[in-house]
């Protein structure tokens, strides 16, 4: 059974998981005043337990469909990990009119197409739950660049060190999968760039890279530099490296530093979340100050994604990152794998 719901009636959300990630979620959704979280599926008793003390009176479901066939949601927000991604929405998508889904989206590229169809083949509405576009420094980037501060665009680059991939103990303490992943700088950190360099730059359409593993401890890739051509004849770079850090009070705030430059002038992101320009000739920047709330993750960057989507399918518009917009992010990393060089003495 199908329960249909309205653009306006977008009002009621489950959420499939309450990992490290999950509970970010679950803060973002919990403080929208137009929201009623309605249940949460997660198969562990002691988060389940741990999430209803959290927020007394949300019912728990071992689950998913379960949960969905009791709660009736209109939105599920899926954030359990990528390979139950196409499996719950396989059985989710008849029942529920939307769904947002945590990244990596499906794990692979050829079950995040097969995952689309069926949501499509439903009528189900679907989303991918890409943050860091949405970090605040981000969207006040964008419109400064709408707004001609830079003049004609140049090239943009991000150099990424969020210093928590040294020895043997390298993420263990928060997500220690990302140990074992064969696939993993580009995979699961530098395609949060790759979307955020199309919504900065536009549309990208070549691609190169040079990958390495620093770390033995991990399977693989940690480093990497990442060359892009974009459209409108700018460039970017992606220079990514876990091992190293870079100057902030909070490392996992912006994760690195980026430069954006125009024929005009420059700006500069620190690891702070501030922003700085500098006009063409001059040597000072300038501070531009900025609205955001420094909460959880990135700026509330997971409360400002979840919003922003269920906004715009309350207009009845796609979100910036509907699975079928988004998949493009997917097809670069495939197109970077299958070209890139490798240090041969650091990765098999």
């Amino acid at each position: 059974m199908r329960w249909p719901a309205s653009m306006s009636e977008l009002a009621t959300v489950a959420v499939v998981g309450a990992g490290y990630f999950g509970r970010f979620h679950l803060d973002a959704w919990h403080r929208m005043e137009d929201i009623t979280l309605v249940g949460l599926s997660e198969h562990d008793a002691g988060r389940a337990m741990e999430m209803r003390d959290a927020y007394p009176g949300l019912a728990t479901y071992d689950d998913a469909l379960d949960m969905v066939r009791a709660a009736r949601p209109a939105v599920v927000d899926i954030t359990a990990p990528p390979p139950a991604h196409l499996d719950l929405i396989r059985a989710l998508s008849p029942h529920v009119t939307h769904i947002i889904c945590q990244k990596p989206f499906c794990g692979s590229l050829d079950t995040a197409r097969e995952a689309i169809g069926i949501a499509a083949e439903n009528g189900c509405h679907l989303a991918i739950h890409e943050n860091v576009r949405y970090q605040p420094w981000y969207r006040e980037a964008k419109r400064l660049m709408d707004a001609g501060a830079l003049g004609e665009l140049y090239q943009i680059t991000f150099r990424m060190r969020t210093g928590d991939g040294q020895g043997p103990e390298a993420y263990l303490d928060r997500q220690p999968y990302f140990q074992s992943m064969p696939r993993f700088l580009v995979h699961e950190t530098a395609i949060h760039w790759i979307d955020t360099f199309r919504y900065l730059m536009g549309e990208i359409h070549d691609v190169s890279a040079h990958l390495r593993r620093l770390n033995p401890a991990i399977a693989g890739e940690d480093a990497g530099l990442i060359l892009f051509e974009f459209d409108n004849g700018a460039r970017g770079v992606f220079d990514g490296n876990r091992l190293s850090d870079h100057v902030a009070q909070n490392r996992r705030l912006t994760m690195g530093e980026m430069w954006i430059e125009g024929s005009e002038g420059t700006l500069r992101l620190d690891g702070d979340g501030r922003l700085w320009l500098r006009a063409f000739g001059e040597n000072d920047e300038i501070e531009h100050i900025f609205d955001w709330r420094d909460h959880l993750f990135g700026g509330d960057c997971v409360y400002l994604t979840n919003r922003a989507t269920l906004d715009a399918w309350r207009r009845g518009d796609e979100p910036e990152t509907a699975a079928g917009q988004y998949i493009r992010n997917q097809e670069l990393v495939e197109t970077i794998y299958a070209g890139a060089s490798w240090n041969a003495d650091q990765h098999s």
